[in-house]
């Protein structure tokens, strides 16, 4: 029997999650929350909007997967809801069946991980982490809680990625380095040396374009979509 899941922000994200899970996951969709009043009633990717993020108290039964596109709002969603009491036990994973993953890996809860990426030994993904699709993560990777990484990445063996970091679509990483809490990196950058935290590099090779100031510090909106 399928277990049920409630999807928080009704964003392109979420019609993602909807068809990797749709495409033969074990979890049935009941419907999407988000702050805004504006959808609630809507259709997102053929599921209501069912109101805010209230609503979830109202299916206790359901897991939770948050799908908003930025770090720093599923870290803010994500201590609301667990304010809230929704305990660890109830995040959801999304992994849309092409993706393998070896008994060496780990994926935390929480974390969505999109069509043809691959995993290849001993990688690890913490919590509430989103892989956009045909990213590639290789033997001993670590990739820090709510961090987020673009269609196409690459990281070579060894890599640490920091908290709530941001990797930029087609952007590479050399092996054996380490990316702060709270940095990006640009779209078809490659990162050739550590990346401090807080900092916005970009480029072949990347370099710093300027520091991210309030990274980890930022807060949703009223749009937890955005």
């Amino acid at each position: 029997m399928s277990e049920s899941v409630i999807l928080v922000a009704a964003s392109g994200l979420a019609r993602e999650v909807i068809e990797a899970l749709e495409a033969g996951c074990d979890l049935k969709v009941v419907g999407l929350v988000d702050d805004d009043p504006r959808i609630h009633g809507n259709n997102v990717g053929g599921y209501p909007v069912l109101g805010g993020l209230e609503v979830v108290q109202d299916h206790p039964e359901a897991q939770v997967l948050i799908c908003a596109g930025r770090g720093s709002v599923r870290r803010a969603l994500a201590e609301r809801l667990e304010r809230a009491g929704v305990h660890e036990d109830r995040w959801a994973r999304a992994l849309d069946p092409s993706v393998r993953v070896p008994g060496s890996c780990r994926v935390g809860p929480g974390t969505i991980v999109l069509a043809g990426s691959v995993l290849t030994s001993d990688v690890t993904l913490g919590r509430h982490v989103v892989v956009m699709p045909r990213s590639t993560l290789t033997h001993d990777d670590q990739i820090g809680n709510y961090a987020t990484l673009c269609a196409g990445v690459s990281l070579g063996g060894s890599v640490q990625v920091g908290p709530e970091a941001y990797l930029g679509m087609n952007s590479s990483v050399r092996e054996g380095l380490t990316l702060g809490a709270g940095s990006m990196l640009g779209m078809g950058a490659a990162l050739l040396r550590d990346l401090p935290a807080g900092q916005t590099w970009a480029g072949v090779p990347a370099r710093p374009l300027r520091t991210n100031t309030s990274s980890t510090h930022d807060v949703p909106d009223r749009r937890s979509s955005r």
